[in-house]
Formats: C-alpha cells, structure tokens, sequence
C-alpha cells in the first residue's frame, strides 16, 4: 500500500523534501517485505541496518559528522517518520531513537564526543539511546533521582531509569543524572554511558502492549570517566528539553504516519466490503465517518508541518529563540486526532477490526503510546497553557 502525498505539494515544504518523501516511500515499501517483526529486539536491530544501509539515517545526524545535511531539519524528519510510520511503526521506531539517542551529543556533544559517536550512528552501525525517565520522574523530569558523584577520574552513577526505548540493544545512552541534589532542574547533568561499562545493567526487557523494545536500567556503582560528561555541568535539564523540542514534531509526524494507514485501510474495506446489495462505502454514515477521518487527519498535519517549519527557519535565520508551544501544539493534536481516526477505523472493520494481527488492531496499539511518550497530552497543554498566557497581549484597562 503506497501512501498519498498530496500534503508534501504544501507551501512548508520545499523540492527535496517531496524528493525525500517520494523516494522514502518506494524503498519502505520494499523493506518492509523483507524484516520479519514477530520479535522487536531482533527486527529493530535489522531496521536500523537497513535503515542505515538506506542512507535513511544520515538525517539523523549534522554532515559535518556524516548526515545528509549541514544541520537537523525537522521537516525532513517529519517526512521520514510519517512514511516509514505508515508502512510499519517499528521502523518508525528504529529511526527515531537513532535521532532522539543522539540529539543531545549534536546539541552539546564535544569535538571528539560527535566524531566517535554521530558517524556511526548515521550508518546504522551504533544504536543510540535517550535515558531520561525514571520510576518517580516521568513528566516532572526536575524529580529524578539518579545521582553523579565526582570521583578521581571521573563520575560514579547510581540510580534507576525505567521506560528506556532501545533499552538492552542500544550500544549507548544519553543518560541524565543529579549531580547537585538540591538544585533542581538546574543539578541535572547529561552523561554518555556505553553499554557494557561495569555496573550498568539493561537486562531487564518490559513488555508493552504494542512491541518495541524498552528496559529498565539499573546503575550500581556505574563508573564511567571524565569525557562522559555531556555538555556542561548543571546544563542537562535545559539540553534534554532542546532535544525533546527538536523532536516532539517528528512524534506528531508518526501520528500522522499511522492515522493515513488506518484511513487507507478504511477507504479499501469500504470500497470492497458487501452488504445489502451494495458496498460499505455507498453508505452516507460511511461517507460521514471517513470524511471525518480525513478532517481529522488534516487539522493535526497542519500543526505538525507549521511547527517543523517554524523549527527550520528559526535555524536558518540563526534565530535564538525555543519553538516549544507550536510543537507541542502539533504533538498534542496529531496523536489524540490519531486516536480518533484509527478507533473510527477499527469500528468500521466490524470483527475484523479486533482480530488480532490485522493492521487496524495494530495500529490500535501502536497509536495509545504516542499520547503518553516525549511529553503526554496533559503535559502538551500545559506547555501551550503557559505559553499563552505569558505572550497574551495586555488589555489597555487592564489595570482598571
């Protein structure tokens, strides 16, 4: 099934994103056919493979450090996650983390940091891993307790991370630890931890309703040296939050990714689908309910295109300023309107929507946890909230 691409014609994008689109496409298409995904650990390793091997992952990374272009744009990754989302959300997956791994290492990674870890992570050789969660810091990221204590040479790491995607087959994570207690958000530092360093254990797989691999990591006298440090010191809050941002569009865009999937299936059901002497589709509550389908689908692809762009020419005029309200603004619409669509979809296969291995089931479950993961909804509409409230232009009696 080849997914539309009306949209890209859209005055956000430019000639080599609907390339990027185009070409992206034709090759999911053919991978998909040749990844077994019945095991997540195994199949997200051969994603990244292929993925790398495709050139795909390139995007994931600046070219100065082997990427496709001379810094991350956010409409290329839209455009990649919502077509490699609608042919298969494991290689939507594989993709993202490689990008969401690594981000912070381009954000604030050193010379040497970015040349041994991007390259790598561009060609699909390395898996990249985001540890930030933990069990009584999801949401209120300031909470975590992982602590980092200088020691002679470097920093011992003690603590626990939970709900970490590629946890147990990333070769690396971008870990966040305390390393001042009482400081809050601003005693948080970033860390490069390589799987295998003595007292890191990622064993422990957590199984979810919608396969992909996720572990909890346990840090027992983790030792790990001085240039593991990432960025500066106190600066791990703000750099994890630049990554999510850079990001959380690219969430809508998987969004995006399954939603057309489910309305693909459903336009194709109800053309072929029989009953009472006609088709499915010759009903008006059919008509109805996938024009709503594709309403729905629309109003979250505006946002997320409008967010990606603004991102890209923020970076493009050099501008110092943080595009967080429109993304989470995408982030928020695109998921929940998902949610909508692909239920709408499920309804409208009957039994077979609930059969599972059938794609709508699928993507049933795929869909729930992108409305929780890199910021739940509820955390999206705080983030608008205040944004709005802070940028509210003042009535003129307002002191009145």
């Amino acid at each position: 099934m080849t997914p539309d691409r009306k949209h890209l014609e859209l005055p956000f994008f430019d000639a080599a994103h609907r390339s990027l689109g185009r070409d992206v496409a034709a090759w999911a298409e053919k991978a998909v056919t040749t990844i077994d995904e019945s095991d997540d650990r195994a199949a997200c390793r051969q994603w990244v493979r292929a993925l790398g091997d495709g050139g795909w992952l390139r995007y994931c990374v600046p070219a100065a450090f082997g990427g496709a272009l001379p810094a991350l744009d956010s409409r290329s990754l839209v455009v990649l996650r919502e077509t490699l989302a609608f042919h298969s959300p494991l290689a939507d997956f594989a993709f993202a983390m490689q990008g969401l791994g690594s981000g912070a290492i381009t954000l604030a990674g050193s010379e040497a940091q970015r040349q041994r870890y991007l390259p790598a992570v561009a060609r699909g050789d390395t898996i990249a891993a985001f540890a930030l969660s933990e069990p009584g810091a999801g949401s209120d990221v300031a909470a975590l307790a992982t602590r980092a204590e200088r020691t002679a040479d470097g920093w011992r790491l003690h603590g626990e991370k939970t709900w970490i995607s590629n946890g147990g087959i990333a070769d690396f994570y971008c870990l966040f630890a305390k390393t001042e207690v009482d400081a809050g958000s601003r005693g948080i530092s970033a860390f490069i931890v390589d799987a295998g360093t003595p007292g890191l254990d990622d064993r422990h797989a957590l199984a979810v309703m919608s396969p992909h691999p996720l572990a909890t990591l346990t840090l027992r006298e983790c030792l790990v040296p001085a240039h593991a440090l990432l960025g500066s010191q106190g600066a791990g809050f703000k750099l994890a939050m630049q990554t999510l941002d850079i990001f959380r569009a690219s969430v809508a865009g998987a969004a995006l990714g399954f939603a057309r999937r489910a309305l693909a299936e459903s336009v194709q059901h109800a053309r072929s689908r029989r009953m009472f002497g006609g088709h499915l589709a010759d009903f008006q509550l059919t008509q109805a309910k996938v024009g709503q389908m594709a309403a729905d689908i629309d109003a979250g692809a505006l946002l997320t295109y409008r967010a990606a762009w603004m991102r890209d020419d923020a970076v493009r005029r050099n501008a110092d300023v943080r595009i967080s309200s429109e993304p989470a603004m995408a982030k928020m619409v695109a998921t929940e309107n998902a949610q909508h669509v692909i239920d709408a979809a499920l309804q409208m296969h009957g039994g077979l929507g609930v059969m599972v291995g059938s794609r709508v089931e699928a993507l049933y479950r795929d869909i729930r946890a992108l409305r929780i993961y890199e910021g739940a909804t509820e955390v999206q509409q705080l983030i608008i909230g205040r944004h709005a409230l802070a940028t509210a232009v003042p009535r003129a009696d307002a002191g009145e």
